[in-house]
């Protein structure tokens, strides 16, 4: 099986070994991994922002960069809610609009194709236990994308618990947003802040050791939050711990 990995910006820029362990994983489990070097941003902050006709040059984009590959993989559920949700949106838009249909048409191609890793991991490779070895306490944040937006329900617990050596123990109030939001944090600083807060200190009280996402946007956020407590809690995305193996610890 091939699958085409799409990185996302944030990972591309901020968080390499997100997407270095999602190669890593998916290797492991017999699947080659193709790199569209053309790939670039989904759009999401423009589309976010309201810059919906700016948007378009990179849905075409990322369609062209992506077209031709079965299984496009993202270790992110807001990208691949972008893509799968709203790039068909736009599609319809810009042919309303007069625009023509071709950009209607390479959304709605591509975006059955689009998978969060954990939906690819358990509804298209069937597994959830990967060989992955993590000797830690882990607690799971679910981002607002994936648990609302793809509905990714407990797939990425199911995973976790699978892990050899993890304790998963319950985050409180697990599905409230952590207040990152985007574009959201920009515009409400204060609010974002504090809804942060309180997810970390709802983490942090768990007594883990690990504050485990799907989504290095929201980690970012909540990462700022705890070195600024100087917290001994670290974040860390689920696809490094699903990549770590006895053979291959995480360093």
């Amino acid at each position: 099986m091939r699958a085409a990995l799409f990185v996302t910006c944030v990972n591309d820029a901020l968080y390499p070994r997100t997407g270095i362990a999602v190669v890593r994983l998916l290797e492991r489990l017999g699947v080659t991994v193709d790199f569209p070097a053309a790939q670039t941003c989904c759009g999401q902050p423009q589309y976010n922002t309201g810059y919906r006709h700016e948007a378009e040059p990179l849905v075409r984009r990322t369609a062209e960069a992506f077209a031709g590959h079965p299984y496009v993989v993202t270790p992110s559920g807001s990208c691949a809610a972008m893509i799968r949700e709203h790039y068909p949106r736009i599609g319809r838009r810009a042919a309303a609009e007069g625009r023509g249909g071709e950009l209607a048409a390479l959304a709605r191609e591509l975006a059955p194709r689009v998978y969060e890793l954990t939906e690819f991991l358990v509804d298209v490779l069937g597994v959830t236990d990967v060989g992955a070895y993590f000797p830690h306490t882990v607690t799971y944040h679910p981002s607002c994308h994936g648990l609302r937006g793809l509905g990714l329900g407990d797939r990425p617990r199911r995973l976790l618990t699978a892990v050899r050596g993890l304790e998963l123990v319950e985050l409180p109030g697990a599905e409230e947003c952590c207040g990152f939001g985007g574009t959201f944090a920009v515009k409400n600083p204060d609010v974002s802040a504090a809804m942060g807060t309180d997810k970390t200190a709802a983490a942090a009280a768990t007594g883990a050791r690990v504050l485990c996402g799907a989504d290095n946007s929201c980690l970012a956020h909540l990462d700022g939050l705890l070195r600024r407590a100087r917290s001994p809690l670290r974040t860390l995305h689920l696809a490094e711990i699903l990549a770590a193996t006895e053979e291959e610890p995480l360093s």
